[in-house]
């Protein structure tokens, strides 16, 4: 988890993780903390959250758990009511929640779409207007940190909702940004490409895994600790120049057009 930022990059500051029960939701609530902050992890699975708090703690950070249901507005209010009540006024919003489908385009049925772009999409924006709205009422600065995918920035079979909800994920972060920099709330994203988590590892890991790492030019799938620099610069103010930017980290699979 080493980031060329100081362990002390964001001190003092409170940041918010939802998704933050497992995967990189969990593993981004531990660099948050590495680096000083005090971190609310929100997701719906409560007893998941239990372990990340423990993840946290373990690495010497800070955490408390909340539960939230990015798919419901007044879940979303309560978490962040508890979670403002708990560590103080919020500063970091990491828009980590998401879903997946892997179905063709033809076997892809309603329920499937409004699954996918509610959480990946309506989700996300519902946990940023809240947080936009309580940042201008309290005349604070903020910044969003949007997990979007290189899927929101290229084509790929079988994964339409998902590459769909991503692109108007891109497009949400750099519309909000223009809208809330009056306020000095920034937006920005970071796309990334295959990075191995519990999830994915034994596709990754196979043979069609390992052909795939040939569109790859680093030839190599990431990992979450190759995230950890591009979420601290966008957290902190390394980045306060920076807004309704999407920071790519993919291992060069998107400058490859085989």
């Amino acid at each position: 988890m080493k980031t060329p930022f100081a362990a002390d990059a964001l001190a003092g500051r409170r940041a918010l993780v939802t998704g933050a029960s497992s995967g990189l939701g969990r593993h981004f609530a531990r660099i948050l903390a590495a680096h000083g902050a005090a971190v609310a992890c929100c997701a719906r699975r409560t007893e998941a959250l239990a372990e990340t708090v423990r993840a946290v703690d373990d690495a010497g950070g800070g955490a408390q758990a909340f539960a939230m249901d990015v798919t419901d507005e007044a879940s979303v209010a309560v978490a962040l009511d508890g979670a403002e009540t708990a560590i103080g006024p919020i500063d970091i919003l990491v828009n980590n929640a998401g879903v997946a489908s892997t179905d063709r385009a033809l076997d892809t049925d309603p329920a499937t779409w409004d699954r996918v772009m509610n959480t990946n999409l309506k989700g996300a924006w519902t946990v940023a207007r809240d947080f936009g709205r309580r940042r201008v009422e309290a005349g604070r600065p903020g910044t969003i940190v949007n997990i979007a995918s290189i899927m929101g920035l290229r084509q790929s079979s079988a994964v339409l909702p998902y590459a769909v909800s991503k692109a108007g994920l891109v497009q949400m972060t750099k519309a909000l940004a223009l809208e809330w920099a009056r306020h000095d709330i920034r937006v920005n994203a970071i796309a990334p490409g295959y990075i191995e988590t519990d999830l994915n590892r034994a596709f990754l890991r196979s043979e069609r895994g390992a052909a795939l790492t040939q569109r790859i030019p680093q030839r190599r799938f990431g990992t979450p600790d190759d995230l950890a620099g591009a979420l601290i610069l966008l957290a902190s103010d390394a980045s306060a120049y920076m807004t309704g930017e999407i920071i790519a980290v993919d291992g060069g699979h998107l400058v490859n057009t085989l």
